[in-house]
């Protein structure tokens, strides 16, 4: 049985629309993940201002399924790179049981 995986996607607005240029892979546990993603900064409210965001999505027999979408400022996002590279760098060393 495959488990599905948990990734952190950061996008920024293009003249094209949203452009992925960042992918963390968070693993596959559910609620590490979300954890991951409670600590992140930005707002639940995206509008046609929104310039960066940044998302929780699951991959789901190989399709994505988007869970959680934050508008961030560029100040957000250098500050959520820095929770998301921590906490990483937790989860696949130190809580290895």
């Amino acid at each position: 049985m495959r488990q599905n995986t948990f990734y952190v996607l950061m996008s920024i607005r293009t003249s094209n629309g949203f452009e992925i240029f960042g992918k963390f892979n968070l693993g596959n546990k559910r609620e590490a993940a979300a954890e991951v993603f409670r600590q992140l900064k930005g707002t639940s409210k995206v509008n046609e201002k929104t310039v960066l965001t940044i998302e929780m999505m699951e991959m789901v027999k190989g399709l994505p399924q988007n869970l959680h979408i934050l508008g961030c400022t560029l100040e957000d996002l250098a500050y959520n790179c820095k929770i998301i590279t921590k906490e990483t760098f937790k989860l696949r060393n130190l809580k290895q049981a």
